[in-house]
């Protein structure tokens, strides 16, 4: 499925797009955020999120189960928490634009929330909420399977991006290397402190280094995390 132009699709378009026939007020429910309907009244997405979460759930294990018949339940279980986790939801989502559509408060629109992770991702599990309700659950499930599974050959990025610390101590025992080392420094004044961690990888034998990042953030974890993640990207794209 190609990209949408976010500036220039109706909910119309944006439906036909998803390949769907949603009942219209289906569909807009699902882009109602919470803060909207506080101020505006209606309903809002949450009760079609219940819905789609579990839909998409359980299209994405069986596809697994079918797709990967040499993977234990412990690989299926990680690949489908990186497939269905809030970060692949929030990519997907602007892959189709969906961010331009969402009904948000006043509040949210101040802080960006068009493009949080989180909104996004909600917005998308209740778009399959949706696309159930309108069509049934055939129409959903081929929804779930063309917009998550191309996700697959991404899986292990997804799954680092989780949990980048576990993810790079992993990496780093596979690849020959000790646990990460991590320093901390921090500047500003308490109410308003900056965070840079940085990570260092090296061999089993302390000969060299097998990759080493830096991460900033208002916390120490944040910055630990940042830190992490970049010193995997580097890590897993040298060669083995």
């Amino acid at each position: 499925m190609t990209a949408i132009d976010p500036g220039s699709t109706t909910l119309a378009e944006l439906a036909r797009e998803l390949g769907v026939d949603f009942v219209p007020s289906l569909l807009e429910t699902a882009l109602t955020h919470t803060s909207y309907a506080f101020e505006q009244g209606g309903e809002h997405s949450e009760r079609l999120e219940f819905i789609g979460d579990r839909i998409l759930g359980q299209a994405v294990a069986i596809w697994l189960y079918e797709h990967c018949p040499d993977d234990d339940e412990g690989m299926l279980s990680r690949y489908t928490h990186a497939l269905v986790s809030t970060v692949s939801l929030a990519e997907i989502a602007r892959g189709i634009g969906l961010g331009t559509h969402l009904r948000l408060g006043k509040g949210e629109q101040r802080t960006g929330g068009r493009d949080k992770d989180s909104l996004l991702a909600d917005a998308m599990e209740a778009v399959f909420g949706a696309a159930y309700l309108s069509a049934g659950p055939e129409a959903a499930r081929d929804l779930v399977l063309r917009l998550v599974t191309p996700k697959f050959d991404e899986v292990s990025r997804l799954g680092a991006a989780l949990d980048p610390k576990t993810a790079l101590q992993e990496l780093a025992a596979a690849r020959g290397g000790q646990a990460p080392v991590y320093e901390l420094s921090g500047t500003g004044p308490d109410h308003d402190r900056s965070f840079v961690a940085r990570v260092v990888v090296a061999s089993r034998k302390g000969t060299r280094v097998l990759a080493e990042a830096t991460g900033q953030g208002t916390s120490k974890k944040a910055a630990e995390l940042e830190a992490a993640m970049r010193a995997w990207q580097e890590l897993s794209g040298r060669e083995r």
